[in-house]
């Protein structure tokens, strides 16, 4: 059964909820414990805290506003260092990942950089004990082709978000065909894609590597 609007909405802000809850609770955490304290060591270190989860907090930010938003502050054309500098800052955040950027074009489609952002957050959560994201993208006059990645010494990537990327949906333990909030990253990169006329494509991880891409014609 297709999913509506309003229930995919409901999605992506269960996503963005639940990113956001671990990095503004540690604000909340700190500021309570400022109020407290008052030896002056453990106020730095409370206002260390407080710094790094605002820095982690505006990262998520600014990675949603892009990867999900309407895009409303850009044209049809995005400058990549956007998309670059969103994954960065997402990504950055884990000092087990390292990015390895593989874009030469300067200027790609709203839908390419919005499908490029969503498969570098689902590469990155699959490398489990950390790893490699490589990210690359080519656009020529007839298609843009987007490839990641994700190499580690655990690749993980969960069958609903498999079946998701490829089919839009996933069938649950009951049977049941559904999108759950986990997913609807995977959910926006399919639909993205299949109302373009494109395709994804997902790897069978193979010695510690998993490739994801995906190709979308250009309009």
């Amino acid at each position: 059964m297709p999913i509506s609007p309003v229930e995919f909405a409901s999605l992506l802000c269960s996503r963005l909820c639940h990113d956001l809850l671990s990095p503004i609770g540690a604000l909340n955490n700190g500021l309570e414990l400022l109020g407290d304290e008052s030896d002056p060591a453990m106020r730095k270190r409370c206002l260390d805290l407080l710094n790094e989860s605002a820095r982690v907090s505006a990262n998520k930010l600014k990675f949603f506003r892009l990867a999900f938003g309407a895009g409303s502050a850009f044209g049809e054309r995005v400058d990549v260092r956007e998309a670059r500098n969103a994954i960065e800052g997402l990504l950055g955040d884990n000092k087990r990942l390292t990015l390895h950027w593989a874009v030469e074009e300067q200027m790609l489609s709203k839908a390419a950089v919005k499908v490029l952002l969503n498969l570098a957050l689902i590469a990155g959560d699959t490398l489990v004990r950390g790893g490699t994201v490589t990210i690359g993208a080519e656009e020529t006059a007839d298609t843009t082709e987007i490839v990641l990645q994700a190499a580690g010494d655990r690749v993980i990537l969960d069958p609903e978000l498999r079946a998701t990327l490829v089919n839009g949906m996933a069938e649950g333990a009951d049977g049941s065909i559904t999108v759950t909030p986990r997913a609807a990253a995977a959910f926006l990169i399919h639909s993205i894609v299949d109302e373009a006329g494109g395709s994804v494509m997902v790897g069978d991880p193979v010695e510690g590597s998993l490739l994801f891409g995906a190709a979308l014609p250009n309009r």
